[in-house]
């Protein structure tokens, strides 16, 4: 078998785990979950985990080694490449148990082990014996001849066959009892070797997982699982590392030829055209396609409309990639569009069509996506306009306004007083104003009249020509479907394609018009008949609400399909259910539940009730005036501020440049940025941090290159393209995050299972700014958010890069659930932006505890299970009675979506847009809601009863808004402004900014730690209680501006530190 390249990519701990626990005849054990990893303290250079099988396979009891002979055999098995695990990904694989629970998960002896145990003679033997069959059952391999288990191994199974730890040391003095003892031990474990005939299966099985994935790290994990559960002893890695390299070369195969093989001629020469240059052009016609849109105007929108036609005409089959995984389709296709055009035709021509088939699907999708996205961001800009037109417009009129008032008030009183006396009417208003003049005045105030609603739709009318430049275009290359709520906005957007497609002006009196709201009928429907310029723009108006909440969908897109279409499959869920293993945090069965959650809600509204009523509410008063709630004092003690001062004073001063290294020797997160292509660590270590830190300080590759000698924009521009990504950035982060998790230090800050999120704004400028959002809650400058979520322990685990015109809520679950660290979190807080109701029940449902701080808590009502008037007490705060049957009609409904995106089927965020989005009358929407509606009250009623919460959640927010100064002083060039034109640039500068911040946190926990060790070592005593109020997030002893450059000179040897400054030195 031919040896390659290819280095074996790291995934998530938790996506290697197998099945639940079991004991299997013989007592061999399928385990719940691989121990996890020791930690690596910073510094300290290897890990303490030595594991027990590497490169080389242990041999046999008959002292054969069956890897070897695998490997000479398997000639007839090509391979393209070879995975090569690194060490940290062996200690993922083949981690021992070294924990307190793992080791009793793993390595508790039943009746039958220890009676087999103590047929052994002396501490030496049974000791040794229990080890063997320790490791037989987990990790699954045999005890070689130079291996030493951990220590804490070795005491816990001691411990259990009452010897003497020490005589582990004697054990084996002769090779063949080990190789007696592991002979008897195959027996009764019922254990067999690997074979050939193992490692073809083996392959086999692996390929069908590597059409869904070719993360080595997932197949190597499935393989080792896989070959527990059959009773294998496991060979050497580097066998296992072809098996995965053979499966991932099959699964390639067979990709290319479920894209190729249903390829006419015809297709294949339309593909090839595309790597031609485009007419009067001097890029590809591919390189143009795949341009974003500019800006959000009529011009942009015809020539991306253009480039969706172009894509329609290479007309692929229809399914085409549909029983492709989705994530090799897209892994293929970003191969393809990082790779030039003359490499593609390189490319054999399976593999070449097949590049470039991925290609066409997954950037057809997206312009169909930038395209109604495009759209809704054109319609809101002209409502925006006429909205601020219309405000302009009455300020302005204001006097006059004011004026015609003032005179009518005027006129009225002398009418009044004419009745009263039976007088004239009509002198009595000139005795006013002159009737001339009046009549003047009446003309002039239904100049300045609005519409009776007072409403700036009629403003929108101006624009109406900006729409008409693309509108026609747009709605002949979209393929439209709608559900039955929707089907009238679709057929009033199918009457406006048959009006431009028969050059109509005139809306036919058949047209729909059951899809018009009334505040669009006075504008609408006149007495002439329907109004073209405002029935188009009412159906444009509806059609963006509908494929905003799914009701209507378009044919090939990602982000507009049908809401149905992203849940898991009916029959899918219906199994799940029936088999009690939805992924769900609650009881499945709505009697139950809802049973057991209003019971909870009667005893707490009956508690707070007793308390407000008799004034016990700690540090709150709710009264018929409402609720006033005492502000928090300071938790942080006086005596804390001299202790934080004295460590800060201590820590080293330090480049932005020197520390990214330092922490890289620590935790070694650059080997996560992986060649896209062959998965291979980048060769230049300097060259990628230079790429990370340009990103991070919001300097850019070309300003990098002129900062950092020897660097060459081409070389970076070449680096990022190949290494830096959104999963690379994903899991270089949770490097960083568990090795803060995990060190000693961080846990005075907390455990790691609270977390807090938060939305940082960054204002959009230069190219930027045409692809930024405005929010008037920020001003009227467009921008960008930057939402992150970090945990107790001061770590960053995840950011996104939102719309500020997005409520930060829609945000709030992907953080919590598409992070990669092992941190577990518990609870989570938010301001008033993170929560709504939505919001509320899908935390309940995936098992988190929501604790948003809200602001103006008296005004957010509370919803009780009976009357309102049961609960006089807390009358001021009640807003109505829950709808409980509505929640159990709908209550499959919610469990579908729940568990959809607890399996990742689709994510949480996206789903909160539509059920956001959705008409008020909605099930699924309202049944959540009112779900949301339980949880909310139940979370104020605790929060009116408990200042701890309160506390803990003050806390919580304070820590992310620390860390938002900190992300603000690193992100200082270009103003601070986001002017990247790319959405794809803008997520690597916020990715690039969280991991560097997260570097710096952990830099500063280790040497916080090293600075409180030194004042105890100077004599100095330091109050252990004061320790949780330092912060990581200091970045005054750290240079983040000047010249770039790495010096090799300055790294630290293993285990070294770089010394403290001394008291009083600046």
């Amino acid at each position: 078998m031919p040896e390659c390249a290819h280095r074996l990519m790291r995934c998530r701990p938790s996506l290697v785990r197998g099945r639940a626990a079991q004991v299997n005849p013989g007592g061999f054990t399928t385990p719940a979950r691989r121990p996890s990893v020791p930690h690596r303290t910073a510094g300290c250079g290897k890990s303490s985990l030595r594991p027990l099988m590497a490169g080389s396979s242990p041999s046999l009891p008959d002292g054969s080694n069956p890897s070897a002979a695998i490997v000479q055999s398997a000639s007839d098995v090509q391979c393209s490449r070879l995975l090569k695990t690194t060490a940290t990904e062996r200690d993922t694989l083949l981690a021992l148990p070294e924990s307190q629970d793992d080791l009793i998960r793993y390595y508790t002896f039943n009746d039958s082990d220890l009676s087999l145990i103590r047929q052994r003679r002396g501490d030496a033997n049974r000791l040794g014996f229990a080890v063997q069959l320790s490791l037989l059952r987990y990790p699954g391999y045999a005890l070689g001849t130079d291996s030493e288990p951990p220590e804490p191994v070795i005491q816990w199974v001691a411990k259990q066959v009452q010897a003497d730890p020490a005589s582990w040391l004697k054990y084996g003095e002769r090779d063949v009892t080990r190789r007696e003892h592991a002979q008897e031990l195959r027996t009764y474990l019922q254990l067999a070797p690997f074979g050939l005939s193992d490692f073809r299966a083996l392959v086999r099985e692996l390929t069908e997982l590597a059409q869904q994935t070719d993360k080595g790290l997932l197949l190597a994990g499935q393989a080792l699982e896989s070959l527990r559960q059959k009773r294998r002893i496991l060979p050497a890695l580097s066998v296992i590392d072809r098996a995965c390299s053979e499966a991932i070369a099959r699964a390639n195969r067979r990709v290319y030829r479920a894209l190729v093989e249903p390829l006419t001629d015809s297709h294949r020469a339309k593909l090839d055209e595309l790597l031609k240059l485009k007419a009067g052009s001097s890029i590809t016609w591919l390189t143009w396609l795949r341009q974003a849109p500019l800006k959000p105007n009529s011009r942009h929108m015809l020539e991306h409309i253009e480039r969706l036609k172009t894509f329609q005409l290479v007309d692929l089959p229809e399914g085409l990639g549909r029983h492709i995984h989705q994530n090799r389709l897209l892994k293929l296709a970003r191969e393809g569009g990082q790779m030039t055009p003359k490499d593609l035709g390189k490319f054999e021509p399976q593999r070449r069509y097949a590049t470039l088939a991925a290609v066409v699907l997954e950037s057809t999708a997206t312009v169909i996506d930038e395209l109604v996205d495009l759209h809704d961001r054109i319609l809101v800009k002209l409502f925006s306009s006429a909205k601020h037109k219309h405000q302009q417009q009455f300020q302005k009129q204001g006097k006059a306004i004011n004026d015609k008032v003032r005179l009518y008030s005027k006129i009225g009183q002398a009418l009044l007083e004419a009745k009263e006396s039976g007088s004239d009417p009509y002198a009595a208003i000139e005795a006013v104003i002159p009737w001339d003049e009046f009549t003047e005045s009446v003309s002039e105030a239904e100049l300045l009249a609005r519409p009776e609603g007072f409403d700036h739709l009629h403003l929108v009318g101006e624009n109406f020509a900006t729409l008409r430049r693309y509108t026609p275009a747009l709605l002949e290359v979209l393929e439209l479907r709608a559900a039955p709520a929707a089907q009238g906005v679709l057929a009033a957007v199918q009457t406006l394609s048959e009006m431009n497609a028969y050059n109509l002006r005139k809306v036919p009196a058949d047209a729909p018009t059951a899809f018009i709201k009334p505040r669009w009928k006075p504008l609408v429907i006149t007495p002439e008949g329907l109004d073209r310029r405002f029935y188009e723009i009412c159906a444009l108006s509806e059609l963006k609400n509908a494929l905003r909440s799914g009701d209507i969908w378009v044919k090939g897109s990602r982000q507009f399909r049908d809401f149905d279409d992203y849940l898991l499959p009916a029959e899918r869920f219906a199994a799940l259910k029936h088999a009690q293993a939805l992924p769900l945090a609650i009881n499945p069965n709505s009697n139950q539940y809802l049973e057991e959650r209003l019971q909870l809600l009667d005893e707490q509204l009956a508690t707070v009730t007793r308390l407000a009523k008799d004034n016990e509410l700690p540090d709150a008063i709710l009264t018929e005036s409402g609720l006033k709630i005492t502000p928090l004092d300071s938790a942080v003690p006086n005596t804390a501020q001299a202790l934080i001062d004295q460590t800060s004073h201590l820590l080293p001063r330090i480049k932005i440049t020197e520390l990214l290294m330092d922490v890289d020797d620590w935790t070694g997160f650059s080997r996560h940025f992986t060649h896209l292509k062959d998965g291979a660590e980048a060769k230049d270590r300097t060259l990628l941090l230079s790429a990370i830190l340009g990103d991070a300080i919001n300097l850019g590759l070309t300003k990098m290159a002129e900062s950092s000698p020897g660097l060459t924009y081409a070389k970076l521009s070449w680096l990022q393209a190949w290494h830096i990504r959104d999963e690379t950035y994903s899991a270089a982060l949770a490097e960083l995050v568990n090795h803060q998790y995990r060190h000693t230090f961080a846990a005075h800050w907390g455990d790691g299972t609270t977390s807090s999120s938060d939305g940082q704004r960054f204002r959009a400028g230069g190219r930027g700014e045409s692809t930024g959002h405005v929010n008037p809650k920020y001003g009227s400058e467009p921008g960008r958010l930057f939402y992150t979520h970090i945990s107790d322990q001061y770590a960053p685990f995840s950011t996104r890069v939102v719309n500020v015109g997005v409520r930060d809520s829609t945000y709030v679950l992907d953080g919590l659930l598409y992070h990669e660290s092992d941190l577990r979190i518990e609870e989570h807080y938010t301001d008033t932006a993170g929560f709504t109701d939505h919001v509320f029940a899908l935390m309940h449902l995936l098992g988190f505890r929501f604790a948003p701080r809200i602001r103006d808590l008296g005004e957010t009502k509370l919803y009780v299970p009976n009357s309102v008037q049961d609960y006089p007490t807390l009358r001021p705060m009640v807003g109505g009675t829950l709808n409980i049957k509505h929640v159990r009609a709908h209550w499959d409904d919610i469990l579908r979506l729940a568990s959809s995106i607890k399996q990742g089927t689709v994510t949480a965020s996206l789903m909160l847009r539509k059920l956001g989005s959705y008409p008020r009358q909605n099930g699924l929407a309202v049944a959540l809601r009112e779900l949301g509606r339980i949880e909310r009250t139940l979370f104020i009623l605790d929060w009116l009863q408990s200042v701890e919460l309160r506390r803990r959640v003050h806390a919580g927010l304070n820590k992310g808004e620390a860390r938002n100064s900190l992300a603000r002083a690193v992100f200082f060039n270009r103003l601070g402004e986001i002017r990247d034109r790319s959405f794809e640039q803008q997520r690597y500068r916020a990715s690039g900014l969280n991991l560097v911040t997260a570097a710096i946190v952990l830099w500063n926990t280790v040497y916080l730690e090293r600075a409180t060790q030194a004042m105890g070592d100077a004599g100095k005593s330091v109050d252990g209680e004061l320790l949780q109020y330092l912060s990581p997030l200091g970045w005054e002893h750290i240079n983040l501006t000047g010249d770039y450059v790495w010096r090799q000179s300055r790294r630290l040897e293993d285990g070294k530190f770089r010394p403290l400054r001394l008291p009083g030195k600046p």
